[in-house]
């Protein structure tokens, strides 16, 4: 059951250390796992992993538009041991990761949203089989298994601004398939900067990190606009099995619950810059990376 709850933090901590990483679990009502001074380099997405019980996670290890060659994907234990911090590495022959961003898992392949590309990789090997070149694209970001060999992926319509980022007019979704082809879905420079994005059947979810707001898209490419939150800079967006959605603010600093009656509720507060949401489904967890502080939160249903 998942009720409404803000950060408590109690005086009585225990800490966990190991030779990559240091693990903290507060005594709470939600408790939390975090995992900190691990290595990360801005951490953005995280996937479970569930054939390995593993948590992958995506590192830009710089900013969100530079080709640079040195973006990594961790891999890491449920119990926030590092298994290997850099299990695919940009700098490594072979692997092209720049600022990764995004990731999914569909079949045995895994997708890696990465500013114009879309990278595919084997799992679980983790060798490299493609990477796809999305024309006209700026900011590729929230990627989401589709119901084929194929994944859905937004384009935040993002470029480099004087002093930060700056809309490039190229806000999209796009539909990338498993064998190197992939087809416009919708665009539309109002969009907001897509960010999050789920699939259930032809029907899309998205939200937006410019506008704040949450959204769908029917088979017939048809807008439908649900409850904005209370605060927006909207990036992960996961769906429970009872149909709720859960998403992170970087305004709030917090995750959303948007309830059946269209009545949001606090699930965590205290988040500084909440990216991309994964889910472990076989312990119930919400796993939440903070994009500026290279920590990641596991929070327990």
């Amino acid at each position: 059951m998942i009720r409404t709850m803000g950060i408590l933090f109690s005086s009585m901590l225990f800490a966990v250390c190991y030779s990559l990483g240091s693990i903290a679990a507060e005594s709470n009502k939600s408790k939390r796992i975090i995992v900190a001074n691990a290595g990360f380099m801005t951490p953005e997405s995280i996937e479970y992993y569930a054939a390995e019980d593993v948590y992958l996670v995506s590192n830009l290890n710089g900013d969100g538009l530079t080709a640079d060659g040195n973006g990594f994907i961790s891999k890491v234990h449920p119990d926030g041991r590092i298994i290997k911090l850099k299990w695919l590495d940009g700098t490594t022959k072979g692997v092209s990761l720049n600022s990764p961003k995004g990731l999914a898992i569909q079949g045995n392949n895994l997708y890696v949203a990465d500013i114009n590309e879309v990278h595919i990789f084997d799992l679980p090997s983790g060798k490299q089989k493609t990477s796809i070149n999305i024309s006209n694209s700026t900011f590729l970001n929230g990627i989401t298994p589709g119901t084929g060999d194929f994944v859905y992926v937004t384009d935040s319509g993002l470029k480099a601004g004087k002093d930060s980022l700056a809309a490039s007019g190229t806000d999209a979704i796009y539909k990338v398939l498993a064998n190197g082809k992939y087809e416009l879905l919708y665009k539309n420079k109002q969009m907001g900067h897509p960010n999050g994005i789920i699939a259930q059947g032809k029907r899309l979810t998205v939200v937006t990190f410019g506008s704040g707001e949450v959204f769908s898209i029917d088979a017939h490419g048809k807008r439908h606009n649900l409850v904005k939150p209370p605060k927006g800079d909207l990036d992960g967006l996961i769906k429970l099995a009872d149909g709720r959605l859960i998403m992170s603010s970087w305004a709030g600093s917090a995750l959303y619950i948007l309830n059946k009656d269209n009545s949001y509720s606090i699930l965590a507060d205290g988040l500084d810059a909440p990216a991309d949401l994964g889910f472990d489904s076989k312990r119930q967890r919400v796993l939440i990376p903070l994009f500026k502080q290279d920590k990641l939160v596991f929070l327990q249903l």
